[in-house]
């Protein structure tokens, strides 16, 4: 408990411990660094622990592929040597390329056109094979529109099984590692911070925590335009959280308030990360830790916060990281965010900047309420 590594620079390099030898792959997932991030995200004197899951050989989904795989093998979902299909922004399929390699399953990841070249290069030097759909989902976007495709490639080969992140219980324990190692490394954790997308590393992380301090606070991060919250769907240049469709991961009972980002705001963040703290990642990575300095600065000093960075910088350097992308999107214009709008309800005006509220509610049973209404 209370396992907090200090920076002692006093400390000789040799005295260091070295992560263990590994003989396979997957023995590189998990057991990855926190570290401490303070201004100018958080104010002089404060800050918050940042779980680096970019350490991960493809990222955080490393962790609920490998797990989502080994269980459905478990339960017979899944043959020897069958072929997993799923749709994917990019780092799930990561993930399953490894799970794949691990189990010995062929793979097919469905994309859209919006994943980063580096990603589909990446999948296919893995061995996986890159589906791309062509046109958005009338209403439910690009992941629906990927979502109908993983239907179609199911029904055309025999024995093809489906992770299906978006509502696949083990998805959420999946996480449960990560949360163990946030207990190992911090002791108990105040405030936790998490993106949203499918639900699951925010609902299986909080879970776990709130066994050993039931009072944890969860914030949790969403896009403009996503309607996991109760927003109106839009075109969204982030990804990797946010969402056209209602996942049933997402714990929306877990939630103590939550938070929309705007892309120039994620970028600032990004890039002022890399050049304070030499860790740095993509658009969750920024809208997180936004919002985690935001909590640093609003909570209790002695306040214990956390937030996960799932991803590292690498696959965004013709994005976040590229001037000439920021400049065509208008994402440098904004001066550094500070803090941000409230509202009271999802529903009371659609966001357009970094905005909080502090009422979080299932859209999905608010649709069926005004539905029995009429």
């Amino acid at each position: 408990m209370n396992k907090i590594v200090l920076d002692r620079p006093e400390v000789p390099p040799a005295l260091i411990p070295a992560p263990g030898a590994a003989r396979q792959a997957r023995a590189l997932v998990g057991n990855t660094p926190v570290l401490w991030v303070g201004a100018p995200l958080a104010p002089a004197g404060r800050g918050f622990w940042a779980k680096l899951e970019g350490f991960n050989p493809g990222g955080m989904k490393d962790r609920p592929a490998l797990h989502m795989v080994r269980r459905a093998e478990a339960r017979g979902a899944l043959a020897a040597g069958a072929r997993i299909i799923e749709s994917s922004s990019g780092t799930l399929g990561l993930g399953l390329a490894l799970a794949g390699m691990v189990y010995c399953h062929p793979v097919t990841v469905v994309t859209d056109p919006g994943l980063e070249p580096i990603v589909a290069r990446m999948l296919a030097a893995y061995g996986a094979r890159v589906d791309l759909v062509a046109q958005p989902h009338p209403n439910g976007g690009w992941q629906q529109a990927r979502r109908d495709r993983v239907a179609e490639l199911l029904a055309e080969e025999s024995g093809a099984w489906c992770p299906d992140q978006y509502n696949n219980p083990d998805n959420v324990d999946g996480y449960e590692s990560l949360a163990l190692e946030l207990v190992e490394q911090l002791g108990t954790v105040d405030v936790l911070v998490c993106a949203v997308g499918t639900g699951g590393h925010s609902a299986g992380v909080a879970r776990v925590l709130r066994r050993f301090d039931p009072d944890l606070k969860l914030i949790g991060v969403d896009t403009l335009a996503s309607t996991i919250f109760g927003q109106p769907a839009g075109p969204r240049l982030m990804r990797g959280l946010g969402s056209s469709i209602y996942p049933t991961n997402v714990d929306y009972g877990a939630f103590d308030e939550i938070h929309w980002v705007a892309p120039s705001e994620a970028v600032w963040a990004c890039r002022a990360l890399a050049a304070t703290h030499y860790a740095t990642g993509g658009w969750s990575v920024g809208a997180v830790a936004l919002v985690a300095g935001w909590a640093a600065r609003t909570h209790d000093a002695d306040a214990r916060i956390a937030a996960v960075f799932p991803d590292g910088p690498q696959r965004y350097f013709d994005t976040v990281y590229s001037d000439t992308y920021c400049a065509e999107h208008g994402l440098l214009d904004a001066e550094p965010p500070t803090a941000p709008d409230t509202i009271t309800h999802p529903a009371e005006r659609v966001v357009t900047a970094w905005t909080r509220c502090g009422t979080v509610v299932d859209p999905r049973e608010q649709s069926s309420d005004q539905g029995a209404a009429r």
